[in-house]
């Protein structure tokens, strides 16, 4: 059993060095310019955090922003589209939903707000809610889990593509997982990676962080392979605006 053990690591840790150099070889012949792509997100869990983050976008004149509402209910989502249409912005390209979306809203979404991608979980092929946004297939892009385990409902050549969640890649990664697995063995394909969300990682845990505490939360990016980026790449943290703006210089600087 112990020698059991023994091998299964070290075919593991060879794995894992040999993973390392074929993201070192992506990354040489797929070239991408990141700087131009990070959206603040506009996020909370509640509704008075996400609508105060709408004033404070609206104070910096921001035009485009991501949009985050997998807490709301609907009622709560009227009221925040409500904020939405009273201000500047004009522009949300990704929107990641819920389960209880219906086709009109979706259809609100991309006439006022030129919506392209709206990202799902994979619970959303588990349980069939995909059905109910037949006509919006390709505009549907799926956020993986990170729990070692993938639906055999999951089917994402049948929408958009992914999009990545970038520190649940990480923690994929680290850990040589199945939700890693579905998504790497897509590499060679550009067209599933589109969109992403972005947020921090925890090196000592191996956990995703919403909440950035400092700068380096993000360095984990540079361990990426660069075909993971996609064309709209949107901040999933719970930070202020102010500390979004300040951290897409810090991303345009790391990702170049």
């Amino acid at each position: 059993m112990l020698y059991a053990l023994y091998y299964r690591r070290i075919s593991l840790l060879a794995s894992a060095r040999f993973l390392c150099i074929i993201i070192q070889y992506l990354n040489k012949i797929m070239s991408k310019n990141l700087s131009k792509i990070f959206f603040v997100g506009l996020t909370g869990e509640k509704l008075n955090d996400l609508l105060l983050k709408i004033n404070e976008a609206e104070n910096f004149g921001l035009k485009d922003v991501s949009l985050f509402l997998e807490f709301f209910k609907k009622a709560e989502r009227d009221k925040i589209y409500e904020s939405l249409l009273a201000s500047k912005i004009k522009n949300i390209p990704l929107v990641h939903i819920r389960h209880d979306f219906e086709k009109d809203e979706l259809n609100f979404l991309k006439n006022k707000f030129k919506t392209k991608y709206f990202t799902i979980h994979e619970s959303s092929f588990a349980r069939d809610d995909i059905k109910k946004w037949k006509g919006f297939y390709k505009k549907l892009y799926l956020e993986m889990n990170f729990d070692n385990f993938v639906s055999n409902k999951v089917n994402v050549e049948k929408i958009g593509g992914f999009c990545v969640d970038l520190s649940h890649f990480k923690v994929g990664m680290e850990k040589l997982s199945r939700d890693f697995e579905y998504v790497f063995n897509k590499k060679g394909d550009i067209k599933y990676f589109d969109c992403n969300h972005l947020n921090g990682y925890n090196l000592k845990t191996n956990c995703d962080m919403h909440t950035i505490n400092n700068l380096s939360d993000f360095d984990y990016l540079k361990t990426l392979p660069k075909f993971l980026f996609g064309k709209c790449i949107a901040l999933e943290t719970f930070n202020s605006v102010r500390e979004q703006m300040e951290f897409k210089k810090y991303l345009s600087k790391i990702l170049k």
